[in-house]
């Protein structure tokens, strides 16, 4: 049986984002939720602490299933980009 797909949106509606494991996607989803839950990260502590919390239990590249789940869940509105330096990740509120 084939496995089920999501296909990914960007924020800039001029790209196109990946399609992807739904199973991934979802795993991936509720870890930068959970992630966010408790802080508002620069990109890379978000994408440390993704790898650190999946890395023994996922298959595949933590690092590009973040950013693809991650710019997804922005275009979706679910999480946004504090305009600081470094820019930093929260949930929208």
């Amino acid at each position: 049986m084939k496995e089920a797909t999501i296909q990914t949106l960007h924020p800039d509606p001029d790209k196109t984002n990946k399609k992807i494991s739904l199973e991934k996607y979802e795993l991936i989803k509720k870890e930068i939720l959970a992630i966010l839950s408790d802080g508002q990260p620069t990109h890379t502590e978000l994408m440390e602490m993704l790898y650190q919390n999946v890395k023994d239990t996922f298959n595949g590249g933590v690092q590009w299933y973040g950013e693809t789940v991650k710019l997804d869940l922005e275009a979706r509105g679910v999480i946004d980009r504090i305009k600081t330096k470094p820019e930093k990740y929260r949930l929208v509120p």
